[in-house]
């Protein structure tokens, strides 16, 4: 398989973590289980005699695991958004992508498959990224993220550090009623379950590539209250329990493969 990567130019990168490229991936498994997380996937397929709704998906910020189709090989180009970045891109609010994948043409209409035939007809790599990032900057025409959306995702991402609402939106000047909103529409989730979905993030980045873990030591060094809260939230956002998933767990981060 054939991997490239692009941090993208300003003024994407305030949106945009990564742009991404995989040409020949193929897995020795049909499924796999995808792991919630706060942000937003746009997915070209870039093989021969695929068109119009599976030309290109949008899979939003999920706060549950859902399953992917790898039976195929696949050459793939990608968009992934940083945590409130894809609302200003996709010209959709972020709540209406909580938990829900469907084609990007649903959002574009034709300029969907007119993009994708720009980056089919591309040469390089290189080439494909600065067609989409054109693209894309094109289509940054949505308001601007809230101050206080940006200052939330900031301390709430921190996973393990506790972080007070109220004291945020007394700092901004907002009601929390019009916090939630803000942050409900750029996020996609409300402030409790995206910190929920970033503490279950953590657990997963810090026990990735390792043999053996100290459930109970861990669940008390990302922030939860005892074992059996880490448990009940790790079973909820993995379908899975600790220690299943990490005899599971594949090479990919976030991506468990799903035995037959």
């Amino acid at each position: 398989m054939i991997r490239h990567f692009r941090i993208p130019c300003p003024p994407l990168r305030e949106f945009i973590e990564l742009l991404w490229l995989y040409d020949g991936y193929v897995v020795p498994h049909a499924q796999e289980r995808l792991l919630p997380g706060a942000t937003t996937e746009l997915v070209f397929d870039l093989r021969a005699g695929v068109s119009g709704a599976a030309g290109a998906v949008v899979a939003g910020p999920h706060s549950r695991s859902f399953l992917l189709d790898t039976r195929a090989e696949r050459a793939v180009l990608g968009v992934h958004f940083r945590a409130g970045g894809a609302f200003a891109i996709l010209g959709v609010s972020a709540a209406e992508l909580h938990n829900r994948q469907f084609p990007l043409e649903a959002l574009w209409g034709s300029r969907a498959e007119r993009v994708r035939e720009q980056i089919l007809g591309a040469g390089s790599p290189d080439a494909k990224f600065d067609v989409l990032e054109r693209q894309l900057i094109a289509g940054a025409t949505g308001p601007a993220r809230h101050r206080a959306v940006r200052l939330a995702i900031q301390a709430l991402a921190a996973r393990s550090v506790p972080c007070s609402i109220a004291a945020l939106t007394e700092r901004i000047g907002l009601s929390h009623r019009r916090f939630l909103d803000h942050f409900r529409h750029e996020v996609g989730m409300t402030p409790k379950l995206f910190a929920r979905v970033q503490r279950f993030q953590g657990v997963v980045h810090r026990v990735h590539g390792l043999a053996a873990v100290d459930w109970a030591v861990l669940a008390a060094e990302c922030g939860y209250f005892d074992q059996a809260h880490f448990a009940h939230d790790f079973r909820e956002f993995c379908g899975l329990t600790p220690s299943a998933y990490l005899a599971q767990r594949g090479e990919h981060l976030n991506h468990v493969p799903v035995r037959e």
